[in-house]
């Protein structure tokens, strides 16, 4: 099943493509939304919601179209915007409650959901106090609370750890994977931070500029590399002139060394003995594993190379 879908949607301000020729299939899952600020990201989701209209192109959530059947996709899906929203005179009880009535659930129903929802997200004991009082990450769980509690099949988080702190933001992203992978909603999560992305997603979207530039599972992203790294418990130099000795290649970076592995098996027996016979202690040796700073990194060197340098590469 195809969770959202687009045909060429492209949005222009003027002679400004916030998003161009736009086209991808995506299958459920938590989903990664990835892209410098001003790369389009929020853009692309609020086409998907239908809060602006496409300029061209076509799309599609959950089988439903964007232009004709928004009234009816909104009962299924659940956003969290990046902006401030919450009606701070409230009390997160009374505004999540009235999210789920607007979405359409009974007043007895939606008060039931509401406190599933609060404990769900940590604010149980804090349901009754205005919002005027809550911590930012308190009010980053409320909208998130207020996207959950109609139980869409899909929810959009655009930039949900804005303004949190490290503690708030290790929080944040647990509750979002605990809520992706164990109660099976499909999230899209819109962030610059390719950290994130790597703690919890277990797909990617990149986009740069307005256009698509990959999608795929994140495993395809973060395969394994043709090294090793290890660790020693004394200084490393000593240790990879042995292992160069023994016919490896390999580099000391800091207080690790980069061991390349040319035939597909991992020389682990070579490096135990040799820091064996070198008496070091072996902390770790693990296969090192592409990150996507390694996949931004080479585009934004890609796109800094000039034209003839890089058609004379290809």
């Amino acid at each position: 099943m195809t969770i959202f879908e687009t045909r060429a949607l492209t949005k222009r301000y003027g002679s400004v493509a916030a998003l161009d020729d736009f086209s991808i299939e995506v299958q459920p899952g938590v989903i990664g939304l990835v892209g410098a600020n001003g790369a389009g990201k929020s853009t692309l989701v609020k086409l998907l919601l239908g809060l602006i209209e496409p300029t061209a192109g076509a799309a599609s959530v959950l089988g439903y179209d964007i232009r004709r059947e928004g009234s009816h996709l909104r009962q299924y899906v659940g956003y969290m915007p990046e902006h401030d929203c919450l009606p701070l005179d409230m009390s997160a009880v009374e505004f999540v409650a009235h999210m789920c009535q607007m979405s359409g659930l009974p007043r007895a129903a939606a008060r039931e959901r509401t406190a599933e929802t609060l404990r769900h997200v940590g604010l149980f004991e804090e349901r009754y106090r205005a919002m005027s009082g809550y911590s930012t990450g308190m009010r980053q769980r409320a909208k998130l609370a207020q996207a959950l509690v109609h139980d869409p099949s899909i929810v959009f988080l655009d930039e949900p750890t804005n303004g949190l702190d490290p503690g708030g933001r290790d929080e944040m992203l647990d509750l979002i994977r605990r809520t992706g992978h164990g109660l099976g909603i499909s999230i899209v999560m819109a962030t610059h931070l390719l950290s994130e992305i790597e703690r919890v997603c277990d797909q990617l979207i990149v986009i740069d500029a307005g256009r698509l530039q990959h999608y795929g599972p994140l495993a395809e992203f973060t395969e394994a590399t043709q090294f090793l790294t290890v660790e020693v418990t004394a200084d490393p130099e000593p240790v990879a002139a042995a292992l160069r000795r023994r016919g490896l290649t390999c580099a000391v970076e800091g207080h690790h060394i980069s061991v390349r592995v040319d035939d597909g098996s991992a020389p682990y027996d070579l490096i135990r003995d040799t820091v064996v016979d070198l008496r070091v202690g072996l902390v770790r040796m693990s296969r090192r594993r592409h990150t996507l700073e390694d996949l931004f990194s080479v585009r934004q060197a890609q796109a800094s190379e000039p034209v003839t340098a890089r058609e004379a590469a290809s």
